[in-house]
């Protein structure tokens, strides 16, 4: 089974991000463009485990301990940088807050046996993606003042499963884990 874990985010910022990409897609309708409803912030990307591997990784991430925290959807910009877009994105603002439970999840899954992440922590939400060729038409919405999607209180995380289909991932829920 192909699992992460990661926050959900609320249906109104889904709803402001549907508003912004259906404009931006205008510009860039060959980009393979991100399903709103599988959008998620990414704690950490665990690959293919067996099933009594995601039970012990149910167990470890129920250890985990802190309380809630705001997060801001906001700004946009281009991996690996805007002359040679390949990836679209909009931030994700969490503070030290994010980057820390990202941290003790690495910590805790360490434990068992996992690697920790070596690249720097980014949060960032994928809107759409090419590998063709760059991204440019989009670049005119950085004069743009940076939009914002929206804000949530992130009040727990989830295990979830990834089953790769054509036209995008089905992500599925596997186990949800309270901040407090």
């Amino acid at each position: 089974m192909r699992i992460f874990i990661a926050l959900d985010i609320p249906a109104d910022v889904r709803t402001s991000l549907t508003k912004y990409m259906d404009r931006a897609r205008l510009l860039a309708p060959e980009a393979r463009w991100a399903r709103v409803e599988g959008l998620h912030v990414t704690l950490k990307f665990v690959g293919h485990v067996d099933d009594a591997v995601v039970e012990q990784i149910k167990v470890a991430l129920a250890s985990i301990k802190t309380a809630p925290f705001a997060v801001r959807f906001t700004g946009v910009g281009f991996f690996p940088n805007p002359k040679a877009a390949r990836v679209f994105w909009t931030g994700v603002d969490g503070g030290d807050h994010l980057p820390r439970l990202a941290s003790t999840i690495d910590t805790a899954l360490e434990k068992l046996g996992f690697p920790r992440d070596t690249k720097p922590y980014h949060p960032h939400l994928t809107l759409a993606r090419t590998s063709e060729r760059p991204l440019r038409e989009l670049q005119t919405l950085l004069a743009d003042p940076p939009p914002r999607f929206g804000t949530m209180t992130a009040r727990e995380f989830f295990l979830y499963q990834s089953q790769p289909q054509k036209g995008g991932s089905k992500y599925t829920k596997l186990e949800r884990f309270a901040l407090e």
